[in-house]
């Protein structure tokens, strides 16, 4: 009897990215592969790849180099692989296959014929937001014909876990109708479509079963969750109804929500997020600036005024709320004036995490052909301005913290007791060191007091009576 064909999955990029590589892992074990953990052990090798930005492909690239290193055959799938195809096969010979996401339902056939030497055609790209209707409430029935990874499932549970954390990424919803001057991922990801809420609960008891303790909802645009169903299922309301339904799954402590629009973050959302029990009350709002002016190049809506404004409602409903953003620095016209404002939102916001990001050029997006481009040297020091400038202010958010009761999940148990409080989402903030807690498990909610902080991490102790 022949010893069954191993792959082993490699993913870089988002939390989306990595829901995306568990479905492919459930489909590749259901088709009969087994998953590896090693990639030197693997007869094929496939690399979830990211196409965000020119940072994350060339990382993408030099994991492909890397794999095709350990002599297995080497695929590339994910969001570069679906942008560039057969340009990427073209310079990049070392890769064996590029599949876009059309080929995800047969991946398990088509890495046997890669494992059997034959040769695939490269993906050729295609604009995705082509694929469906304009209009959002016509899209259900027509989508049944368009692969979207992580959609269509229906009561299956199209997924594998490649990791035992408590926590879990669940996607909601993909694609995005918004068109930011400087994004390219609509392009490449297609147009908005949520996904069933039926399809949703289904995959969230699933991981609950799996030991998920934190399901952590993801999607290129949350707020818009809902808007293609029409009214009768909720609507853009349908994330408000969503939420209390995933909270009461059992098993389930805690349900944090992700990519947060401000222009879309409505009242009633604000609300069910920061009072719902079972639902950290934590928002990643995806400010990028706070100049009126570039925030209009940028396609954006908003301003100081208004996200101070919406800042200010969130703490009205929980004033322990944790909320981060990811601002881009060096858009082309940014004036110093425009940096001046941007520091001024962000020293009055008080956030608790801020990703700051320098403008590049991105293939295909109407930023591309802006003028008013600024020096590489110019964007680097604007940069490092407001780095430093973030990484005083959340130092001192985190400062402000000391003293307060937190709920911690914890998540490794090793040198250090470590986990995360409502206001900490995986990876892109900080996180809580717990202290005289040598007894607590992984996955465990442990309540705690803050008694320090070292930058945007604190210090925690269980309280007695845990």
């Amino acid at each position: 009897m022949s010893s069954p064909r191993r792959v082993s999955l490699l993913t870089l990029g988002c939390a989306r990215n990595e829901v995306d590589s568990e479905e492919l892992a459930g489909r590749l074990a259901a088709g009969g592969w087994e998953l590896a953990d090693d990639p030197e052990s693997a007869d094929v090798v496939v690399v979830n790849t990211c196409g965000f930005v020119e940072s994350a492909k060339k990382d993408s690239v030099d994991t492909l180099l890397a794999a095709a290193d350990t002599g297995a055959k080497v695929v590339a799938v994910g969001c570069m692989a679906e942008r560039y195809g057969a340009e990427l096969a073209e310079s990049l010979p070392e890769a064996d296959a590029v599949l876009g996401f059309d080929h995800y339902p047969d991946l398990a056939e088509r890495l046997g014929e890669v494992a059997a030497g034959q040769q695939i055609a490269a993906h050729v790209p295609v604009d995705r937001r082509t694929l469906l209707p304009i209009t959002p409430v016509a899209r259900p029935a027509a989508s049944a014909g368009v692969t979207v990874p992580g959609h269509g499932w229906g009561p299956r549970v199209l997924r594998a876990r490649l990791d035992d954390s408590p926590v879990a990424s669940l996607k909601i919803a993909s694609g995005c109708d918004r068109r930011c001057s400087f994004c390219a991922i609509p392009s490449f990801r297609g147009s908005f479509v949520s996904r069933p809420p039926e399809e949703i609960l289904a995959e969230a008891a699933w991981l609950a079963g799996q030991g998920v303790r934190e399901l952590f909802l993801v999607s290129e645009n949350s707020t818009s969750y809902g808007k293609d169903f029409g009214r009768a299922h909720g609507g853009t309301r349908a994330l408000e109804r969503l939420l209390p339904r995933l909270a009461g799954i059992e098993g389930i402590d805690r349900v944090r929500v992700s990519y947060l629009q401000p222009a879309e973050t409505r009242p009633d959302l604000v609300r069910a997020i920061a009072t719902t029990p079972g639902v950290a009350a934590y928002f990643d709002l995806s400010f990028q600036h706070a100049s009126e002016a570039v925030l209009r190049r940028m396609r954006r809506f908003g301003s100081t005024a208004s996200f101070l404004a919406l800042i200010d409602q969130i703490r009205e409903f929980a004033p322990a709320a944790g909320i981060r953003t990811n601002v881009i620095v060096g858009f082309p016209g940014e004036t110093e004036a425009d940096v001046d404002e941007l520091e001024r939102f962000l020293s009055k916001a008080r956030l608790d995490a801020v990703g700051v990001f320098g403008y590049s050029d991105e293939d295909g997006t109407e930023a591309e052909g802006f003028d008013g481009k600024l020096d590489e040297e110019v964007i680097a020091k604007r940069v490092a301005r407001i780095s430093g400038l973030v990484e005083e202010l959340t130092a001192q958010r985190a400062e402000e913290r000391v003293g307060e009761s937190v709920d911690v999940l914890v998540e490794e148990v090793e040198d250090e007791v470590v986990g995360r409080a409502a206001h900490q989402a995986p990876e892109v903030d900080g996180a809580c060191v717990l202290i005289d807690a040598d007894d607590v498990q992984i996955g465990e909610i442990v309540r705690c007091r803050v008694v320090d902080s070292e930058g945007v991490d604190l210090i925690v102790r269980p309280d007695a009576d845990r």
